[in-house]
Parts: structure tokens; C-alpha cells; sequence
């Protein structure tokens, strides 16, 4: 299964590390950090020229790459079939 980020982006699911939403995290300064290192690195794909609401963590062809997406997590979260596998009902816990 494949994962629209935005634009003409796609990518396997499988490859995914991890979707965060930057609004959340975003002012953390260890985030603050890691995007920084990841664009000095070249890491930073940008998806869009809209602002981003999300970034997806990725692992392609073995190189780690982090891209900008103006899609919000929670709608590339269900795209993804992520949430699927998560239960809100603490009886089954």
C-alpha cells in the first residue's frame, strides 16, 4: 500500500517510521533540533509551497528522509490504515 503526502508525492507505508503533526511538537526544541540537523543534512524533502501541517519520518532505498507535508497527520494517519489497529475501549486492554 502506498501513502499520498501530498502533491505528486507517494510513498510505500511500509517505509514509514513515524507521522507527527507539527502543530503538537513543532515548538518542542528538540524537534526544533532535529529539523534543523535534518535540513543542514539534506534530509528535508518540502512537498508543497503551503505550509506544513505534518511531517512524515521515512526510510527510503536505506537513507532516512524526512518530508514536509501540508497534509495533517490525523488524515495521513487514517490514509495509511495506521488507526485501524488502535481500540479506545480500555475493556480490551
Amino acid at each position: 500500500m502506498i501513502l499520498h503526502l501530498g502533491e505528486d508525492v507517494v510513498i510505500p507505508v511500509g517505509n514509514i517510521i513515524a507521522i507527527i503533526d507539527i502543530n503538537t511538537v513543532g515548538k518542542s526544541k528538540a524537534t526544533q533540533e532535529f529539523l534543523q540537523i535534518a535540513e543542514e543534512e539534506g534530509f528535508i524533502q518540502t512537498i508543497s509551497d503551503e505550509p506544513p501541517k505534518s511531517f512524515v519520518l521515512a526510510e527510503i532505498d536505506k537513507k532516512t528522509v524526512v518530508y514536509m507535508s501540508p497534509i495533517s497527520s490525523s488524515t495521513l494517519m487514517r490514509r495509511s490504515g495506521f488507526v485501524e489497529g488502535i481500540s479506545l475501549n480500555r475493556e480490551e486492554i
